[in-house]
């Protein structure tokens, strides 16, 4: 059975909680563990938590969901790329599939509220993911199963 850890942006809480709850939902119907859900205030904190996560013995794989809605500067686009950036630095800094549910940039309220669902496939991608890769190979350091394709 696959356990994960969830990060929640409280950000944006009205849609963020929509996202959680279809993450929660998503894990539950796959038959996965929620070993620990972390909030967090916004989209650009969830690394740490997510690297924080991906420290925890039990945890596979991590989810993070958030909502980034634009406004009136580039802030939004700013906030998703430092995030996404990051969260792809935990994922092979601990060798932990990290997973990006986080609407926006570039979204309306409405927008991100349609797209809540994003919150599922990320938990999906990370079942996936934990699924279809190979374990390295510890005598070597390296992947068997890629070096003999």
């Amino acid at each position: 059975m696959t356990t994960l850890g969830v990060v929640v942006a409280e950000f944006n809480r009205p849609i963020t909680e929509q996202m959680e709850r279809e993450a929660l939902e998503a894990a539950r119907a796959a038959g996965a563990t929620v070993d620990r859900t972390i909030q967090v205030p916004g989209v650009y904190d969830a690394p740490l938590a997510a690297d924080r996560l991906a420290r925890r013995e039990p945890i596979d794989a991590v989810v993070v969901v958030g909502a980034v809605i634009t406004g009136d500067t580039d802030h939004d686009q700013v906030i998703t790329d430092a995030t996404a950036q990051r969260l792809s630095d935990v994922s092979l800094e601990r060798d932990t599939p990290v997973t990006l549910g986080v609407t926006g940039p570039g979204m309306s309220a409405a927008e991100a509220r349609e797209r809540v669902e994003n919150a599922a496939k990320a938990v999906d991608s990370a079942l996936d993911l934990v699924e279809e890769l190979p374990d390295p190979d510890p005598n070597t350091g390296s992947d068997s199963d890629f070096d003999h394709q």
